[in-house]
């Protein structure tokens, strides 16, 4: 099938849909889709999703919506950067056609009663720190799936915790659509490309370096198991919290990727290394992958 070309021929933006009505009728004839799903502040990190939905679809459609399911009573949500001229400019540079930008009041025209439920693997690390996140982020996704029904999702593994638990919504569910994922994306200086990293002073942004020092010092640890693992990781972010500002560890783990579930002292194969920890305001995550 050709691809259709729902943006501009003359402007070269994307269509911006903002309800389902506006969405369907941008879809129509759009051959096989890809969609990446975002809360906006776009970066350099998303660039690398919109490539390969780019390269793996006829019709690329990002969405930009900050979910406030997904965001606790003491969290970022009246803060969290919201810039939809520039994010839309950024999605026309890769090639997107369609922006889906709905308001809240289009996602949840009533008081959301029923929702995904992210199980035993929602509850720990990022799920224990932030309960009811991956519900919030679940029900969201689920609900952006039946919206844009695309053949293809791509996720950042940042994110590592919600793309599993995307994938075993996913498979659990029945759902039609293939979860690609694209390895953490940093910016030239190592810290994990975040929509959050504008918070950051400078002297804020050099402290929470140490988080990908954690990482790594914790991956080059791996041929001496498991715990040798935490160990290094662990002695990089005790002294960053002396330093000024000082790094605040909220989490450090090493888990199964499939289950989240910590590894145990004798696990062999891959593993997650996951960190998270708040620097002034602002809370950061990060993570590796360990072969043990």
């Amino acid at each position: 099938m050709t691809k259709p070309a729902p943006h501009s021929a003359t402007t070269g933006r994307p269509l911006v849909a903002h309800t389902p009505d506006e969405l369907r009728g941008a879809l129509s004839d759009a051959g096989s889709v890809a969609l990446v799903p975002t809360m906006g502040a776009l970066h350099g990190g998303h660039r690398s999703l919109m490539r390969l939905a780019r390269d793996r679809a006829d019709t690329v459609v990002v969405s930009v919506f900050v979910n406030p399911l997904q965001f606790g009573p003491d969290e970022d949500l009246d803060r969290y950067p919201r810039d939809l001229p520039g994010d839309t400019a950024l999605c026309a540079e890769e090639g997107v056609d369609v922006v889906f930008a709905p308001a809240v009041e289009t996602m949840y025209p009533l008081p959301q009663m029923v929702t995904v439920d992210a199980g035993a693997m929602g509850e720990r690390l990022e799920g224990a720190s932030r309960p009811g996140h991956f519900t919030g982020v679940l029900t969201v996704v689920a609900k952006l799936f039946h919206l844009v029904r695309p053949d293809l999702a791509v996720f950042g593994e940042k994110d590592a915790q919600q793309i599993a638990l995307v994938r075993r919504m996913v498979a659990d569910l029945d759902m039609p659509v293939e979860i690609a994922g694209v390895p953490v994306q940093r910016d030239p200086d190592g810290l994990a490309s975040s929509s959050r990293n504008v918070y950051l002073s400078d002297a804020e942004r050099a402290s929470a370096l140490s988080l990908s020092r954690a990482l790594t010092a914790g991956r080059r640890a791996a041929a001496d198991g498991p715990d040798a693992v935490r160990a290094a990781a662990r002695a990089v972010l005790e002294e960053a919290a002396g330093a000024e500002p000082p790094v605040e560890p909220d989490y450090l783990a090493l888990v199964d990727p499939a289950t989240f579930a910590e590894a145990p002292a004798d696990h062999e194969g891959e593993a997650v290394l996951a960190v998270a920890a708040r620097v002034g305001t602002t809370r950061l995550i990060d993570n590796v992958s360990v072969t043990l």
